[in-house]
This record gives C-alpha cells, sequence and structure tokens, in this order.
C-alpha cells in the first residue's frame, strides 16, 4: 500500500494523475515488491542466473536515471524505496541507485560465473515458491494490516508526544512577506520593517527561511465538517476510549463489514465511549454513504494523507485512549461481539497490544527460509547420492 500512494505521488508530479484505474497501480505495486524480492533471492542462491541478473540490471538502467532527475526537479520528498522504515533525501537515492548499478553491470557480466545451490531439477521448485510467498505475504499484508508497521501511527504511541518538539530542538523558521501598495507603487515588507498606515495592505505570503526538527506527527489535524472548528486537542486530551473510524475517502471505502461497525458504535454507545469518523470527503459523499450503510456517527475532516499513515485500510478503525493508540484494525479484521462481551477496561481488547517486531521478522523469515533451506538439503542429499551411485557403476 505504501508503495501504491507512492505510485500515486509519482504519477500526479508527472502530470499523470488518474490516468491510470487503481487496480492497476495496485498490481504494479505488487509486481515490483515481488520482482525485487525474487532477484534478490535469486542472485543469492545462484538460481535463474540470466534472468535474474538481467531483471536486476534493467532495474537500475531505468531507476538510476529517474532518480537523477528527481534529485534534481525533487516533484516528491523522498523516492519512498524502503517506507518509514528507512527516510532517504533524493539526492541519497540517486548515489545508492549509482553504487547498485554498478554492482548490477558487474553482475551481469559474471552471470555464467555465478555458482547455484541446487541442481536444476529444483531450480523450478525453489524460484515458483520465492514468487508465491512474496505474493501472499503481500496479499496478506493488504488485505489486513502491515505485519511490521514503521510509520509514526504505531500502536502505542501517545499521539500528542508524536507532535511535540523536544527541548533543546529548533523548529521549522518562517517568514512572511506582506505585500503593500502606496500611490501606485506595491513593496514588500516583513514584520520588522512594516509600514505606517498610509500603506494598504494586499496580502501576504510566508516561505521557510530555515528547516528545523520536524516531529513524527506534524499532520494531524481535525476539524468539524460544518464550521472547519479544530477538535484535535479535545479528542486527544480525553481520558476515555474512543473508536476512530478513517476512510480517507468514504466514497471508496469498503462497505462489506458495514454491519459490525455499526455495532461496535452500538456497543461505544451502551458503555459511554467515543465514536468518531474521519474522512477527507466532502458533506454529499458523507451523507450518500450514511444513507446506504445506515451509519449514525458524527463526521470530522481530515487530510487524507495523514490518514494514509494513520491506517492501511479504507475503512480502517483505530482504539485511542488519551492520545494514546491502544490498537488498529484493518476493515477484513475488525472486532465482534463475541471479542467485545464486557467493558474495555476488563478485556484483552482494551489493554495496548503489545508487540515484538523482532520475533514477527523472525517468524516470517521461518516461513520462507526453512522450507527453502530444506529443498536444498533435499536436493543436495539427492546429488551426492546420485553421484555415489555413478562411481559405484563405474
Amino acid at each position: 500500500m505504501g508503495t501504491f500512494i507512492k505510485f500515486e505521488d509519482y504519477l500526479t508530479a508527472f502530470g499523470m494523475g488518474g490516468l491510470f484505474y487503481d487496480w492497476i497501480i495496485m498490481m504494479a505495486a505488487f509486481a515490483l515488491a515481488t520482482t525485487e524480492f525474487a532477484v534478490g533471492v535469486y542472485l543469492v542462491i545462484g538460481i535463474s542466473r540470466l534472468t535474474a541478473a538481467a531483471l536486476a540490471l534493467t532495474l537500475m538502467a531505468v531507476m538510476t536515471p529517474l532518480t537523477l532527475y528527481i534529485a534534481i526537479a525533487n516533484p516528491v520528498s523522498d523516492c519512498g524505496c524502503f517506507g518509514d522504515a528507512l527516510v532517504l533525501g533524493n539526492m541519497e537515492t540517486f548515489i545508492k541507485n549509482l553504487v547498485l548499478l554498478a554492482m548490477a553491470i558487474m553482475t551481469f557480466k559474471k552471470r555464467n560465473e555465478l555458482k547455484s545451490m541446487v541442481s536444476a531439477k529444483t531450480d523450478w521448485i525453489i524460484s515458483m515458491y520465492t514468487i508465491l510467498f512474496a505474493l501472499v505475504l503481500s496479499a496478506y499484508c493488504l488485505r489486513n494490516l502491515p505485519i511490521l508497521d514503521f510509520r509514526p501511527y504505531r500502536i502505542g504511541v501517545n499521539i500528542t508526544e508524536g507532535m511535540q518538539i523536544p527541548e533543546g530542538k529548533k523548529g521549522d523558521v518562517w517568514e512572511s512577506r506582506f505585500l503593500m501598495e502606496k500611490d501606485g507603487e506595491q513593496r514588500e515588507f516583513t514584520i520588522e520593517d512594516y509600514p505606517d498606515s498610509t500603506w494598504t495592505y494586499l496580502s501576504t505570503r510566508s516561505f521557510l527561511k530555515e528547516k528545523g526538527y520536524q516531529p513524527p506527527i506534524h499532520d494531524f489535524s481535525i476539524q468539524r465538517m460544518s464550521d472547519g472548528e479544530e477538535l484535535t486537542d479535545s479528542i486527544l486530551a480525553d481520558p476515555n476510549y474512543t473508536f476512530i473510524l478513517v476512510a480517507p475517502h468514504i466514497e471508496d471505502a469498503d462497505d462489506s463489514n458495514i454491519d459490525l461497525i455499526n455495532e461496535i458504535y452500538d456497543y461505544a454507545l451502551e458503555y459511554g465511549y467515543g465514536f468518531i469518523a474521519l474522512t477527507a470527503s466532502p458533506q454529499e459523499e458523507v451523507n450518500i454513504w450514511n444513507e446506504r450503510t445506515g451509519g449514525e456517527y458524527p463526521f470530522y475532516s481530515m487530510d487524507d494523507i495523514t490518514m494514509k499513515t494513520m491506517i492501511r485500510s479504507n475503512p480502517g478503525l483505530m482504539l485511542l485512549k488519551k492520545g494514546t493508540i491502544y490498537n488498529k484494525w484493518s476493515q477484513a479484521e475488525l472486532p465482534d461481539e463475541y471479542v467485545l462481551t464486557d467493558r474495555l477496561e476488563n478485556i484483552p481488547l482494551g489493554e495496548i497490544e503489545e508487540r515484538n517486531d523482532m520475533k514477527t521478522l523472525g517468524y516470517v523469515l521461518l516461513w520462507f527460509v526453512i522450507p527453502l533451506l530444506g529443498t536444498i538439503g533435499i536436493d543436495n542429499l539427492w546429488l551426492s547420492r546420485s553421484k555415489k551411485k555413478t562411481k559405484t557403476t563405474i
């Protein structure tokens, strides 16, 4: 989903926003992730050597000039190569790609010298398993939520604290310029040299004078849809539990589990918990959603990019308490009546879900590595026995 969003950013920057259907962009995201993963595994194990070396060179031959242009023109803030796990600037990305391009060229030249860990008969098994693993893992994370979350809205994070600038750090410094007019002459002034009342004010523009520390969460803002009133502080300071339904574009939201969402809303009302919905869509789309689903919960406005960062699901559900994220669910894994059996204070759902990223990563690697090593081991054992039989026969 992160790659999907970044593809949208690139297309918009290049004047091609809205040119492709969302499902085409999503398939491209699947294809890129699967191809990069497969090429890396193939080169390490030494299977499909010609194809892997050619694909590695092709990828880098395309990406390197592209990132050079991005480093110069700066149409997007960062390439998104590693998501939120490691954010690289555009020039850093270009330098990284230069190194990878040189390595890809060397690998392509030496492709016939790459040693394979398995025989040709087992080559296709590992090849297909690698592609299948990448596709299944991607599909699982798309349907549910990413198994590893590097974004600033992780479970356990306090949003209020994430918006603060640490002591000793200086934030961005902005300067305002005021366009004034007098006797047909127009001039810009700063606050330091603001003129007297004989000048007529026309407009104001602000620009970033000095880049400072930017907190992990800097764009969390909730407004009432009717009048634009800011409600962020009151919601984050609420000591009670609050369910937040997040739907960046409500007109595109999946309504297959709307009955369950309505049940959670009724549960919140019964026990006195908050329940709000966030969207970037206009009031007309909200009205259509309410008529179609029977939703009675209040909707508030928020930037769509912020919501996509908060949760990779449309809609998704978050549980908040005094600004801290207690839990998150995609629309495919919402809690039901078998889980919501009592007040949140009395059930595990009302506790911050403990997650161990290293353990999760270990499980994923085991799911991939153990079958892989098992296949390589069986193949090498079979080859060894075949050689012994050949020697015995001779």
